[in-house]
């Protein structure tokens, strides 16, 4: 299976913090966050790893550069307005894709959770989109996900609803009819990923929810003590 990574953001509200990297080069225990979402997807079968980042990103792209030397990356540098549209310039590269995984940069999660994630996609060859949830609030804006009791997302919405078990986890398992509606969603004018989602939805692809423990967005400086303390009490498990 590929895997992907949107990482062409802006990283604005980390800049005017006074982090002045590229978001995907933020440094948890010592390690990057786009080298650990490599790292784990390499852990995790992967055939290839698509990467888009901005044009913008010199030193980000210099270092992916250096990686493509040993590692199975295919790195595309292009400015996108939103990350729906990033999605749809990678994959686009790609029509001949049947599966992949999807994630933005700065999504930081549990590698054994992932891994069972990934497992429980690849073991459903039938199931045309999986994505990843929670119940720990940690984005500013969360998408809110209700899902059936066999796990089937029945809605996604911007507001809790009373059936509402989850939030979305920044992390997307797609087959082909989901990846073909993708294009046909930004090609119709749509901008938000959530909303594609929902579009996901009305095209009747059967999605699955996958609860995580936690996932934590990066979005601001204080979010990286956030992610650290998480991540160090993986490794004390």
């Amino acid at each position: 299976m590929k895997y992907a990574i949107i990482a062409a953001g802006e990283g604005s509200r980390l800049a005017k913090e006074g982090f002045q990297l590229p978001k995907p080069m933020v440094t948890l225990s010592g390690e990057m966050m786009i080298d650990r979402l490599i790292g784990i997807f390499m852990r995790n079968r992967a055939e290839r790893i698509l990467i888009i980042i901005n044009e913008n990103s010199p030193e980000l792209e210099a270092h992916l550069n250096a990686l493509s030397s040993t590692l199975p990356l295919d790195i595309l540098i292009k400015s996108t307005p939103s990350s729906l549209h990033s999605a749809f310039e990678l994959l686009d590269q790609y029509p001949e894709t049947e599966a992949v995984c999807l994630t933005t940069t700065d999504t930081v999660f549990k590698e054994e959770e992932f891994g069972a994630f990934i497992d429980a996609f690849e073991n459903n060859p039938q199931l045309e989109g999986q994505m990843a949830v929670t119940a720990f609030v940690d984005d500013e804006s969360p998408l809110y996900i209700s899902a059936d009791q066999e796990g089937k997302i029945t809605a996604f919405t911007d507001s809790r609803e009373p059936e509402t078990q989850f939030v979305s986890g920044g992390i997307y398992c797609l087959r082909q009819k989901a990846i073909n509606t993708l294009a046909k969603s930004v090609n119709s004018g749509t901008s938000r990923m959530r909303n594609f989602q929902r579009e996901l939805l009305l095209e009747g692809i059967e999605l699955q929810a996958y609860p995580f423990s936690k996932i934590v967005d990066v979005d601001h400086i204080s979010d990286i003590q956030t992610a650290e303390m998480f991540l160090n009490q993986e490794n004390l498990v």
